[in-house]
């Protein structure tokens, strides 16, 4: 549940910086979107809709972090991916009409603009670029799922989570100290690997132990970039 309405809902013009598919929309279609839109604010923790649930429109990251997760048979979370400014949420289940198919859950207080089922279709029947960007998106979420299948069966949990620090480093980036800009906990690290936390928090005492990075709690520093790159065998 949002912590509170926005007093000022944030522009739509401001986040096509952020490399948003709306950039596409022409003035008009702009203008009602930025009429038919709500916008509200959550903390961190918050859950935006759970899976397997009916939701009624999209999700667009204005602010903050937000991870998108699948819960297996035993219990534990699956992390599929995370937003980041300009990223949107839910745009399948409105396309297929089908049920969430992820969890979406706030790990940096965010604002998050909601987009009508209904208007967003409309959208993508009456833009030929929107749609195609929308296809576009759809695919290269499933290219990373597909890529994500392969590497938990060719790669060591070792390399996986090299692989993983790169892949945050990547869609983060680092400060001005090389720490992720993103604070995660060693379960949501394990989750993300496909791994107990247990092993988690050792390979993470042995990467340490090699130089390759540094910790702060729950922050971590890239010591040797191109070390975790060898090791996860990305070229």
């Amino acid at each position: 549940m949002a912590m509170r309405n926005l007093e000022n809902i944030p522009a739509c013009s401001n986040c096509l910086g952020y490399n948003s598919i709306f950039r596409h929309l022409s003035k008009e279609e702009m203008n009602i979107l930025t009429f038919e839109k709500g916008c509200n604010y959550y903390k961190r923790g918050n859950i935006i809709y759970h899976e397997r649930n009916r939701i009624s429109g999209i999700y667009c990251v204005n602010k903050g972090i937000v991870k998108l997760y699948k819960t297996g048979i035993d219990g534990r979370e699956q992390i599929i991916r995370f937003t980041q400014p300009g990223n949107i949420m839910g745009y399948r289940s409105i396309i297929s009409q089908e049920l969430a198919c992820t969890t979406a859950k706030v790990i940096e207080d965010a604002v998050l603009c909601f987009i009508p089922g209904n208007l967003f279709l409309d959208l993508v029947k009456g833009n030929n670029d929107f749609s195609m960007e929308v296809l576009k998106l759809s695919l290269k979420e499933l290219g990373e799922a597909n890529k994500f299948i392969i590497d938990i069966a060719q790669k060591t949990v070792r390399e996986r989570l090299a692989e993983v620090l790169v892949i945050l480093k990547d869609t983060f980036e680092l400060d001005e100290q090389n720490f992720l800009k993103v604070s995660l906990t060693r379960e949501e690290l394990a989750n993300m690997v496909g791994t107990a936390t247990e092993s988690v928090i050792r390979l993470l005492s042995e990467f340490k132990s090699d130089k390759y990075i540094e910790l702060n709690g729950r922050r971590v520093k890239i010591l040797n970039l191109e070390a975790l790159k060898k090791l996860a065998r990305i070229k």
